[in-house]
């Protein structure tokens, strides 16, 4: 009999393939929300907003607030909420990186349920305590999944 993966291994998956449109050089994180019947509702990886050139907009990490990607970058899971083409009340949220603190508060208002995320690496940041804080006070829950996936692409298009 085949193996088939399964629905988080799917779903987490698709998260890391989406993380690849990103032009984020250090950063690329993708996010799947999907509905309880294992319906993908939105999809979304961290960029800038719609219409704003890539190239003109800084990607560094450290220096003035306006000279670092942070003050610019809309993230994954905010993408997936925004692009949704429907209410995303009582979904699920695959990302491949634990939210922050201003994702959280747009999860929480968005209605999405439960959070299965992969990597942690932000864990004792004050960003993601408080979003810890706030998803825990709203009764989401956050599944950390046991393993770690790998999207290469081993051939590029023309």
């Amino acid at each position: 009999m085949k193996k088939v993966i399964d629905w988080h291994t799917y779903f987490m998956s698709l998260a890391h393939l989406s993380a690849l449109r990103s032009k984020d050089p250090n950063t690329g994180v993708g996010a799947v929300i999907v509905d309880n019947v294992n319906r993908i509702v939105s999809i979304g990886y961290n960029g800038m907003p719609r219409g704003c050139d890539d190239s003109l907009f800084p990607w560094d990490r450290e220096g003035d607030f306006l000279d670092t990607k942070y003050a610019y970058v809309v993230h994954a899971e905010l993408n997936a909420i925004l692009n949704a083409p429907r209410s995303v009340q009582d979904c699920s949220l695959y990302v491949s990186l634990f939210p922050c603190n201003e994702c959280a508060k747009a999860i929480i208002q968005s209605g999405i349920k439960k959070i299965y995320y992969e990597s942690d690496k932000y864990a004792d940041a004050d960003n993601t305590i408080a979003s810890k804080r706030m998803l825990t006070a709203a009764g989401i829950d956050l599944i950390q999944l046991d393993y770690t996936i790998d999207v290469k692409i081993t051939k590029t298009l023309k």
